[in-house]
């Protein structure tokens, strides 16, 4: 029976790697993570400073067409939206012009489309993060079928609690839609986990797979951004949202990189 136990607990700690293998869960390092993938898509960021002073999220976007490369992050509100960086080159604005950040209360929401109002209008009706969430699935852009990505932060009281989620089709077929969520409570210091849509470049894209990656979070936010921008793939890197908040007051810093200007 303790053998029993102790080979549970062994499973438990493991995850499977992209080969398919067992291996135990590391953290690793983000900017090694960006640097060997030259198309994970869109990405969010969500962790805590290495002070666990402040809350920290990041969402970058790339682009390989030249509708995707043609945007830019502009401040609105406490948020942010895309816009076309030349309205006139705009060609289909449905999946790429969005708030991909908005603020409702002491609450952060951080998504890879329109589920932004979603979860917003959603938290406003006292719904949960996920109930939000279930009018929606991945982007109808076959045969890519897109995953929704999506990061909720609650900085309440000098608390901070946080939650992923993906929607995705089940192994590229539409005809089902897999919903996973991922809830961290009083998130450790210097620790952080990534999402992103694309597990790589390729034809289709192939979504994202396994939990969030669990990533090392370092640095002040200049810092941490250049990181982040710095090791994203030249050519396909469009734009970069960061933002610190204060866990204790609940200000915060924020910081966008376009590419184009």
């Amino acid at each position: 029976m303790l053998l029993e136990v102790k080979h549970l607990k062994k499973i438990f700690k493991t995850r499977f790697s992209k080969e398919g293998d067992l291996r135990p869960m590391k953290k690793l390092a983000l900017a090694q993570e960006l640097k060997e993938n030259a198309y994970p898509g869109r990405g969010i960021v969500i962790g805590r400073s290495k002070d666990g002073k402040k809350a920290v999220t990041a969402y970058f976007i790339m682009g390989r067409s030249e509708n995707s490369r043609n945007r830019v992050f502009v401040e609105d509100g406490e948020g942010i939206r895309t816009q076309a960086f030349d309205p006139a080159k705009l060609e289909d604005p449905s999946l790429i012009i969005y708030a991909p950040v908005r603020v409702l209360g002491d609450e952060t929401i951080v998504t890879n489309g329109d589920q932004t109002d979603t979860v917003y209008e959603g938290r406003e009706k006292g719904l949960t993060f996920e109930q939000s969430l279930r009018s929606r699935e991945f982007e109808p852009d076959g045969p890519n079928y897109t995953p929704r990505i999506s990061g909720l932060m609650k900085i309440a009281d000098g608390t901070f609690h946080y939650a992923m989620s993906i929607l995705k089709s089940d192994n590229g077929n539409p005809e089902s839609c897999n919903r996973y969520t991922y809830t961290y409570e009083n998130p450790i210091a210097g620790e952080g986990r990534f999402i992103h849509t694309y597990m790589h470049d390729g034809n289709p894209l192939p979504s994202f797979e396994g939990e969030p990656t669990w990533v090392k979070i370092s640095g002040d936010i200049d810092s941490f951004t250049d990181m982040l921008w710095n090791n994203l793939n030249e050519d396909n890197k469009v734009s970069l949202f960061v933002r610190f908040i204060d866990i204790k007051t609940g200000k915060y810093e924020t910081r966008i990189i376009n590419k184009n200007k």
